[in-house]
């Protein structure tokens, strides 16, 4: 039943221009009018039950799917710095107690570290900007036809609707694929390299997932070995610089199998060549004219799928762990467009 709901979707968004100055309309969405949650939609006990047996293995472990987040951690070029100082340890006049507290100087929490996008995160204009005139922020639509008056009615607005706090907590299977092993032969996925559909549905066989495949509300982990580049302290400002990343039929074809989150242990989800983010680089074959990050516009403006970016993989691919259990919980930071998030795994090393 999910995935004929998912039809009408896909459908409607297998066209993304009309012509070579505008961009194609909204997607329509299979749910009700006004949805802010997109493919969480999915989730409920359908899927919590499909993840608890993961939970009751007898070899089961929890995984830290997230990087430790400090000052001396890879910092986003889109960012503000990471920056908090820890305070003196203080007391209470005429008590025995002593307590600790820290701040955060500077920081723009929900993109960078291991952090996950908010829908309302990416929007889409009618027409290219030409950089020269002033920004057309006034003519955004969002996922679900949301408007830039309906999701951010002045500059320093919050977001009104599709921000962090609207998503719920995510507690499904999870399914990780190994695209270090399969496509980089056992290295990093070199910066630019493409994850597409036709791979995805190859690691699945690889794993022994074929017959599975990826179901509706699952997360999908995408371990790519870009993340073995994150170190900390930062001294070779390296890691976000470039990337590995997925191709835009990829991200078609995790909507219409109604993935509810897609993560990658890299920067950007998006495939970021060297040279990129200088404008040196085109874009990705197979990216839409004027969509530089096509994934992020599919994922967030069209089909309501959340992302992670920065996911730390390694020891889940290490130990095999292609299907476990999931739980990623977001701050609830009202009309943030991200939040840093700690999510978990749960399952039976080298078992399926």
């Amino acid at each position: 039943m999910i995935c004929k709901l998912f039809t009408r979707a896909l459908l409607a968004s297998s066209a993304l221009l009309i012509a070579s100055h505008t961009v194609h309309a909204q997607a329509a969405s299979p749910w009700p009018a006004g949805d802010e949650i997109g493919m969480a939609n999915t989730l409920g006990p359908e899927t919590w039950k499909r993840c608890a047996p993961y939970l009751a293995k007898a070899k089961a472990k929890s995984y830290e799917l997230s990087f430790l987040r400090s000052n001396t951690m890879p910092q986003s070029p889109f960012a503000i710095p990471h920056k908090e100082n820890a305070k003196p340890t203080v007391g209470i006049p005429g008590t025995y107690h002593a307590f600790n507290t820290d701040e955060t100087v500077s920081d723009d929490p929900g993109q960078q570290g291991t952090q996950m996008d908010a829908i309302g995160h990416f929007a889409v204009l009618p027409e290219k900007w030409d950089g020269k005139s002033a920004f057309p922020s006034a003519g955004a639509k969002y996922y679900g036809g949301f408007t830039q008056a309906d999701v951010k009615p002045t500059p320093d607005s919050p977001l009104k609707k599709l921000g962090i706090d609207k998503a719920p907590p995510i507690v499904t299977t999870a399914v990780l694929l190994d695209a270090k092993t399969y496509l980089g032969k056992g290295k990093p996925m070199e910066a630019g390299a493409l994850v597409s559909a036709k791979d995805i549905e190859a690691m699945l066989k690889a794993q022994g997932l074929g017959k599975r495949g990826l179901q509706p509300g699952d997360v999908l982990y995408i371990y790519t070995g870009w993340g073995d580049n994150w170190k900390d302290p930062d001294t070779e400002r390296f890691y976000y610089t470039k990337g590995p990343g997925l191709s835009y039929d990829a991200a078609k074809l995790i909507e219409q199998k109604a993935v509810v989150l897609v993560a990658l242990d890299n920067p950007f989800t998006d495939p970021v060549a060297d040279g990129f983010l200088q404008g040196k680089a085109p874009p990705a074959a197979g990216t839409p004219p004027a969509l530089p990050f096509a994934i992020h516009h599919q994922n967030l403006t069209q089909a309501g799928i959340y992302q992670i970016q920065n996911a730390n993989l390694g020891a889940l691919a290490q130990d095999k762990v292609w299907l476990s259990c999931t739980m990623i919980l977001p701050l609830r930071t009202q009309g943030a467009s991200g939040s840093p998030v700690r999510p978990v795994a749960i399952g039976a090393p080298g078992q399926r």
